[in-house]
C-alpha cells in the first residue's frame, strides 16, 4: 500500500503545466499497470517508450523526476574519514559489499607491495583505495549528472560506476602488483592471468557467498544486466568476440559509453584509479602531486565523436593532463620501480617460488590448493594475503627452510645488490627466456684486458627489464583525449603536442635494464660491476651512471661513450683538450694575428 502510495505521488513529480493531454494519458497508463515505487526507482528510457511516452524530452522530465525522489536513501549513508578526501558518504549497498570478508581481505595486501619496506609510511592497503576509488566515481557520474541532465543518466548507473569503482581491485594477491606481475609468470609461465580477471571472479564469489542480489535489486539494480555492466567496467568486455562486435559491452548500449571512461579508462588511462592512487600514495610517500583532480571534476562533460559518447575537458587543461601522466611517469621512477624495492620484491617472489610446494590453502569442498593454484578458487583466494610472508617466515616446516633464509635476509636488510642500470637501444620482447640469458651472458662476460679475479655464475645474476612510460606503452595517450573550447562546448577537439608546448617529450615510453648480484662481499661486487659494463659495451646499450667510477679502464674504449662532448658543453666551447682540434687551431691564429696588429698600432 506504502509502495503504491508512493508511486502514484511520483507521478504528480510532472508538474499539471508541464504536461500535454497525451502525457497525462500516460500517467493513467503507468497507474492502470500498477507500477509500484520499487519499479520505479530501476525505469529506464527504453521502458519509457515502450509505455508509450514517445517525446524524449517527456521521457528526460519523468526520469529527472524519478530520480530526485531516490535522490536519499531510506538508509542513513554511512560517513568515512578518509585521510585523502576528507569526511565521504556512501550508499548502504556499498556498505553492505565493503563489510564482507571477500572486501575485507584488502586490509592485508598493501598497496605499493615492497615499496612499504623501503618508503616507512607507505603502510596503506588495497582497502582504503579501493574506497577511495569508489567515492570518486560517485562525484564524477553525478558532475556529469548535474552538468548534463540530458545524459539520462539514472540512478543505477550511478551507483553500478560505484560499485565498479569499490570492486576494482578484489583479485590483488599479496604484495599487489609483485603477484600477478612477477610470482604468477615464474610458477605458471604461459597463463595470460592479470588480477583484473581475478576481480571479476571475486566480485561474482562475494555476491553469491554473501547472498547480495536480493540486496541489490532492493536497491533498484537490474539483474543480471547490471552485475554485467559493473563486470565490464572493471575488466572490458566479458567474452573474447566481443572486441568483433561494434559495440563490445552489454552492460550499457553505445548512448551511455562515456560511462565505461570512469572506472578504468581503456580509451586514454584518465580515470577515477589513478586520481585516487596519485593523492593516496604521494601522500603516504611524502612526495608531491602535481595533479588536481577537483580541476577535472570541474571541467569534465561529455561530446559526441564519431557516433560514440565520451568524457571531454576543457581545451586549457591540456597541460595540466600532460603534468599527470609527467606524475606518473615520477612515481614509477621515484617510487614504484626504486632499485631497493624493485630488488625486495624479486627476493619475496623468490621465497614464495621455493615455499610454493609446500603451502595448502584450502578452498571450496574442502580442495586443498598450493600458492599458485589459489587464482583457480575463490575460497582459497579470499584467504592468500600478504600475511603469507609470516606465514612462511615462522613455519616449523622443514622443508621451508631455503624460503625462510630469504625471508630473514630481508628482515635484516641482507639484500642483493644493484651493479648497475642500462637502457637498450631498441624495444625489447621480455620473456623469462630472455632475462635468464642476460643473466648468463653477464655471468660469462670478462672485461676486456682483465683476468678474472672471482668466479661468478649465472646464479649469481638477477636482470630485471622494467618498463616505463605514460601509460600508454609508445603513444602519447593525450592524442586520445578529446577536448572542447569555452565557445563550443558541444563540439570535440583534438590538440596535439606541438600546439601545447616544445618542451613536452619526444618519447613517451623506454625500457630499463637493471642487473643485480646475490653475492654481496666487496671483491664480487667489484668483478660483477666490471663484468656489467663490458656487457653493456658489447650489447650496444646506454652507458651507466657510475661506469666512470666502477670501471674507468674500460668506458673510454667505446667511442660514444667518451666524455669530451659533455665536457665541452659544461666547459660552453672554453679551453681545455678541445683547443688542439684543428677548428680550435684556426681560432688561435686568428687571435694571434689580431694582438699582432694591436700591438703594431700601439
Amino acid at each position: 500500500m506504502e509502495d503504491r502510495k508512493r508511486a502514484l505521488e511520483v507521478m504528480d513529480c510532472v508538474t499539471p503545466e508541464k504536461r500535454s493531454r497525451g502525457e497525462i494519458q500516460r500517467e493513467h497508463e503507468l497507474r492502470e499497470n500498477n507500477i509500484r515505487a520499487a519499479e520505479l526507482r530501476s525505469i529506464t528510457d527504453d521502458q519509457l517508450q515502450q509505455l508509450g511516452i514517445r517525446s524524449p524530452e517527456s521521457r528526460q522530465s519523468v526520469l529527472l523526476c524519478l530520480q530526485k525522489c531516490w535522490q536519499f536513501s531510506d538508509e542513513p549513508m554511512k560517513v568515512f574519514n578518509d585521510p585523502i578526501h576528507g569526511h565521504i558518504d556512501l550508499h548502504p549497498l556499498m556498505v553492505r559489499i565493503i563489510d564482507t570478508p571477500q572486501f575485507q581481505r584488502l586490509r592485508h595486501i598493501k598497496q605499493l607491495g615492497g615499496t612499504y619496506l623501503v618508503f616507512p609510511g607507505a603502510s596503506h592497503n588495497r582497502f582504503e583505495h579501493s574506497i577511495g576509488v569508489g567515492y570518486l566515481a560517485g562525484r564524477l557520474v553525478r558532475a556529469l549528472n548535474e552538468r548534463q541532465p540530458g545524459l539520462l543518466i539514472e540512478s543505477r548507473d550511478v551507483l553500478c560506476v560505484q560499485i565498479a569503482g569499490l570492486c576494482h581491485d578484489l583479485g590483488h594477491g599479496p604484495f599487489s602488483h609483485m603477484f600477478d606481475g612477477m610470482f604468477i609468470p615464474k610458477v605458471r609461465p604461459g597463463l595470460k592471468w592479470k588480477h583484473e580477471q581475478a576481480s571479476v571472479q571475486m566480485f561474482d564469489h562475494l555476491v553469491k557467498e554473501n547472498d547480495l542480489e536480493p540486496v541489490m535489486q532492493r536497491y533498484g539494480l537490474v539483474l543480471p544486466d547490471d552485475l554485467i555492466f559493473i563486470k565490464e567496467q572493471i575488466a572490458g568486455p566479458l567474452d573474447d568476440i566481443a572486441s568483433d562486435r561494434e559495440w563490445p559491452y552489454k552492460g550499457r548500449s553505445e548512448e551511455k559509453s562515456f560511462l565505461y571512461e570512469i572506472v578504468a579508462n581503456k580509451r586514454n588511462g584518465i580515470d577515477v584509479d589513478k586520481w585516487d592512487y596519485f593523492a593516496r600514495d604521494c601522500y603516504h610517500l611524502g612526495i608531491q602531486n602535481n595533479f588536481d583532480y577537483r580541476r577535472f571534476l570541474q571541467f569534465a562533460r561529455v561530446c559526441e565523436v564519431k557516433g560514440k559518447k565520451h568524457i571531454c575537458t576543457r581545451d586549457k587543461e591540456v597541460g595540466n593532463l600532460y603534468d599527470m601522466f609527467h606524475t606518473r611517469n615520477c612515481l614509477h621512477r621515484r617510487a614504484y620501480q626504486h632499485r631497493v624495492g624493485s630488488i625486495i620484491e624479486v627476493m619475496i617472489t623468490e621465497a614464495l617460488v621455493k615455499a610454493d610446494p609446500y603451502i595448502q590453502i584450502q578452498g571450496s569442498l574442502g580442495k586443498i590448493y598450493k600458492i599458485s593454484e589459489a587464482i583457480d578458487d575463490m575460497e582459497a583466494y579470499t584467504k592468500l594475503t600478504d600475511h603469507i610472508f609470516e606465514q612462511v617466515l615462522y613455519s616449523s616446516d622443514s622443508r621451508l627452510s631455503e624460503a625462510q633464509s630469504i625471508l630473514h635476509n630481508i628482515l635484516c636488510r641482507r639484500l642483493y645488490k644493484c651493479v648497475g642500470q642500462t637502457t637498450p637501444e631498441n624495444h625489447l620482447d621480455v620473456t623469462q627466456e630472455l632475462l635468464q640469458k642476460y643473466s648468463r651472458d653477464v655471468a660469462f662476460t670478462r672485461p676486456s684486458g682483465s683476468e678474472a679475479e672471482m668466479e661468478l655464475t649465472p646464479e649469481d645474476f638477477i636482470v630485471n627489464v622494467i618498463y616505463m612510460d605514460y601509460g600508454m606503452k609508445d603513444k602519447n595517450p593525450i592524442n586520445s583525449v578529446q577536448f572542447y573550447c569555452k565557445n563550443d562546448p558541444n563540439k570535440a577537439i583534438k590538440i596535439r603536442k606541438n600546439q601545447v608546448s616544445k618542451l613536452l617529450p619526444e618519447k613517451f615510453a623506454e625500457q630499463l635494464i637493471r642487473v643485480y648480484c646475490k653475492k654481496t662481499d666487496e671483491r664480487s661486487l667489484e668483478a660483477a660491476k666490471k663484468c656489467f659494463v663490458q656487457w653493456c659495451m658489447d650489447n650496444n646499450f646506454s652507458k651507466p651512471q657510475d661506469s666512470d667510477i666502477i670501471a674507468p679502464e674500460l668506458t673510454p674504449l667505446k667511442v660514444d661513450w667518451r666524455t669530451s662532448d659533455d665536457d665541452s658543453a659544461e666547459d660552453g666551447g672554453g679551453t681545455g683538450s678541445r683547443s688542439q682540434g684543428p677548428e680550435n687551431g684556426g681560432q688561435r691564429v686568428k687571435a694571434d694575428l689580431f694582438n699582432a696588429q694591436k700591438a703594431k698600432h700601439k
